[in-house]
């Protein structure tokens, strides 16, 4: 599990950073999808590694899996027009108090559905897998997310 964690924290960072290199949209837009894909294959072969499910197991979970994932690209969506937003506004020096507390808004926002998102999916989990397997796919999900969130913060510079 670590090498995999090790992979998806240099994938996080890589697409932290890849859009600073100069390149075409159309390139760029390209490669940001096969980076998307190969995040997501690797993310899934993580939690496959690690969850140990038997046949009944893996039935009752994979769509629900599937399905958080697709909540949790919005939201991904989400954080990154926030970062975007928050980008512009620094590097143009254009940031305002109203700005900030719009920025701010936002951000509670998507933590607060973040939170309820996780909470429904612990429901379903609970009901569909032991609470052992609900548990432990739900620690590789927070683990995931705080690697992502890490190198987030750490290429985000403070407000001015």
């Amino acid at each position: 599990m670590k090498k995999l964690l090790s992979l998806l924290s240099l994938l996080a960072a890589f697409a932290v950073a890849a859009p600073v290199h100069a390149q075409s949209k159309e390139s760029a837009d390209t490669n940001m999808q096969i980076l998307r894909d190969k995040i997501k294959a690797d993310k899934k072969a993580l939690v496959a590694a690690n969850m140990d499910l038997n046949d009944k197991e893996a039935k009752a979970f994979w769509p629900l899996y599937d399905s958080y994932q697709k909540e949790l690209e919005t939201l991904n969506k989400r954080t990154l027009n926030l970062i975007v937003d928050y980008a512009d506004a620094y590097n143009s020096n254009k940031l305002t108090d109203a700005l900030a507390g719009k920025l701010i808004k936002e951000n509670v926002a998507i933590e607060e559905a973040e939170a309820a998102m996780r909470k429904r999916e612990a429901a379903k989990l609970l009901k569909a897998i032991p609470a052992k397997k609900a548990a432990r796919y739900l620690q590789i999900e927070s683990k995931i997310r705080a690697i992502v969130k890490y190198e987030l913060a750490s290429q985000i510079p403070l407000v001015e």
